[in-house]
């Protein structure tokens, strides 16, 4: 068995004999459907090299977006953050923030500098755990996630599914001493970048190669399509929170191989703890949430709200009718574009480093199979 990041398991056997040709088909999973992560790679093979590869997705068919529809505004934070276990505080922000969008409404400035700061913090911990899966026997960097994940539930209440975000705001103000613990705790996984850098140029190079035009052709985002050399990250180019007051540096890659897609992640966690440290430094006073009506009520209309999740562009399309539910709303996941790509990367890759091309794209089955 072999493990990968996200929480994907994966059984290897042969699922068929070998063609009239020299080729053999190599079906990997699924894993029993009561763990939490699911993924099958119907695999063509030509001695040890790839020929074609698919992915096949939807074991974990949750039904997330029918549920929204039977859910007032305040109840879907609670299916929000779930489909990506990784990038709970992220997901819950993209959906408050097209509902306050079709509300008109403006959330306390605390509330604002309070969410980007948690965001990051949040991206921090989900590539720490992508890094050091890399070599699960050395599991680097592993301690000073776990400081860092402490702080995390201190002030949310949560250590994986946080339920913080809230329409008009968060749900409460920070507990006494926090920005001093998490300034530590920030500080804290600094010096394990070293030894995660380390582990990451060991990595081979040019193996599991995205295109920049695969990129696009995919609806690639996040670090994976930044190592294949798209600039793109919505901090940057479509501000939203207090990203807009912040410098974001956006780290690329021109090789688009494994070897790259980690580079990437490295560096952005060195680029989330500096604009983590810049929220601390900025952190205003005041309430951080607004006064909300027993019920909430988003008028008649349409809205899309996209932020830079952690593991790539995440958007939930609002569509309400006046009521306290919407009428339909649908997501956009970074998990699902991702691992679509496989396709046409794992052609021609060597049996042996199927893991380390798997682990690269970053991937949470929750997110595929919504």
């Amino acid at each position: 068995m072999a493990r990968l990041s996200g929480g994907a398991d994966l059984l290897v056997g042969i699922g068929a004999a070998a063609h009239a040709s020299s080729d053999a088909v190599l079906v990997l999973g699924p894993h029993h459907p009561s763990s939490h992560g699911v993924l099958q790679l119907a695999l063509t093979l030509d001695g040890d090299r790839i020929v074609t590869a698919e992915p096949v997705v939807g074991f974990l068919h949750r039904g997330a977006e029918k549920l929204f529809e039977v859910r007032d505004y305040r109840q879907l934070v609670m299916l929000a953050n779930r489909h990506d276990w990784l990038s709970a505080f992220s997901n819950e922000l993209g959906i408050v923030l097209a509902v306050e969008r079709m509300l008109g409404m403006r959330v306390p400035e605390r509330a604002t500098w309070l969410r980007t700061l948690l965001a990051e913090l949040n991206r921090i911990l989900n590539h720490l755990l992508f890094l050091g899966a890399t070599d699960p026997a050395v599991q680097q960097g592993f301690a000073e996630r776990e400081s860092l994940q402490a702080v995390m539930e201190e002030a949310t209440g949560g250590r994986m599914h946080y339920m913080f975000n809230r329409v008009g705001g968060l749900k409460e103000d920070l507990p006494a001493g926090w920005i001093g613990r998490a300034r530590t705790a920030v500080s804290g996984v600094r010096p394990a970048l070293v030894g995660l850098g380390r582990i990451v140029d060991a990595l081979p190079h040019g193996v599991g190669v995205l295109s920049p035009a695969d990129v696009l052709s995919y609806g690639v985002s996040g670090p994976v399509a930044r190592a294949s050399g798209v600039d793109m990250d919505l901090r940057r180019d479509e501000p939203y929170l207090a990203y807009g007051e912040l410098d974001v540096p956006v780290t690329t890659r021109t090789a688009g191989d494994a070897h790259a897609r980690f580079s990437c992640v490295l560096e952005q966690v060195a680029v989330s703890l500096d604009l983590a440290e810049a929220c601390l430094d900025r952190l205003p006073s005041g309430p951080v949430n607004l006064r909300l009506p027993k019920t909430v009520r988003a008028p008649e209309g349409s809205t899309y709200a996209w932020t830079e999740n952690p593991l790539g562009v995440q958007g939930y399309y609002l569509v309400s009718r006046g009521d306290i539910m919407p009428w339909r709303l649908a997501m956009r996941t970074a998990s699902f574009n991702n691992v679509s790509a496989l396709s046409a990367v794992l052609p021609g890759v060597a049996l042996a480093d199927l893991v380390t091309v798997l682990c690269s794209f970053f991937f949470v089955i929750g997110d595929i199979d919504k």
